[in-house]
């Protein structure tokens, strides 16, 4: 591994290292309040503290995530694909589309909560509604900016609309329904916490409120935290499984 190489991929660890640091020197020598702000050694300190309190929220808020996620790659994928394989469907739902998602999703938590009660429900749903857009748009980008050229050629061969959709189009949108995996994953857990903040006993977002309520700005941090963690650790997943089934898309990258 070449210098290069070795720079980016310490760098993040570098500039987070850096950020601390420099953290913790303000908090500490402007004497900041923890009730304001808390530095990076009292957040560490409140997260030992309440490690198991934490764990346990955070695994509901991660399976509650992942469940309203799950749902929106099948959505996502099957509704981008019936917009960008057909120019009818694209016309019509497309628009539409775009102003669901110009709502503000917080919006819809009460009513969710009106039909599902408070619990996962509302979660689940409201991480669903904060992400499928990414994913169907991409898909149905994928499909709809295939080449005519290409699509014409392949129609002379004797291939079908159908055969040209699945043997090229697909394909050729793996590159970005892998990155339209990598934001929507990010949204789901805001989606998440959102909804948890005011619709659940359990999870991160409750444990911001409740942390926030009784001034432990420490704990509420440290949830902060492992929602970045998760979400990171959740990017990172896709982002390996990308490199290592479209690595022919990002040939030209490499170096």
């Amino acid at each position: 591994m070449n210098k290069k190489k070795q720079v980016e991929r310490w760098s993040p660890w570098i500039l987070m290292v850096a950020i601390v640091i420099v953290w913790e020197v303000i908090c500490s020598g402007f004497g900041v309040s923890e009730f304001i702000f808390p530095s990076p050694s009292r957040i560490w300190e409140q997260t030992l503290e309440h490690s198991a309190t934490i764990m346990g929220h955070a695994w509901r808020t991660f399976w509650v995530t992942m469940a309203g996620f799950g749902i929106a790659i099948v959505v996502g994928v099957l509704l981008g694909f019936l917009i960008g394989s057909s120019r009818l469907a694209y016309a019509a739902i497309y628009p539409l589309m775009t102003a669901f998602n110009a709502l503000p999703k917080a919006a819809f938590v009460p009513i969710l909560v009106v039909w599902f009660g408070i619990g996962a429900g509302p979660a689940i749903l409201t991480a669903f509604l904060i992400c499928f857009f990414p994913i169907t748009v991409n898909i149905a980008t994928g499909l709809a900016t295939l080449e005519p050229e290409l699509e014409d050629v392949l129609r002379v061969l004797g291939a079908k609309r159908w055969d040209v959709l699945m043997k090229v189009g697909l394909p050729r949108s793996l590159p970005y329904f892998y990155g339209s995996l990598k934001v929507a994953i990010t949204l789901a857990f805001v989606g998440t916490t959102v909804s948890e903040m005011t619709a659940a006993n359990e999870g991160i977002g409750y444990l911001l409120i409740s942390a926030g309520s009784s001034m432990q700005m420490g704990l509420a941090f440290s949830g902060l935290l492992v929602v970045g963690i998760m979400a990171m650790l959740m990017y990172e997943l896709f982002s390996w499984i990308e490199k290592h089934t479209t690595a022919w898309a990002h040939r030209g990258s490499q170096g």
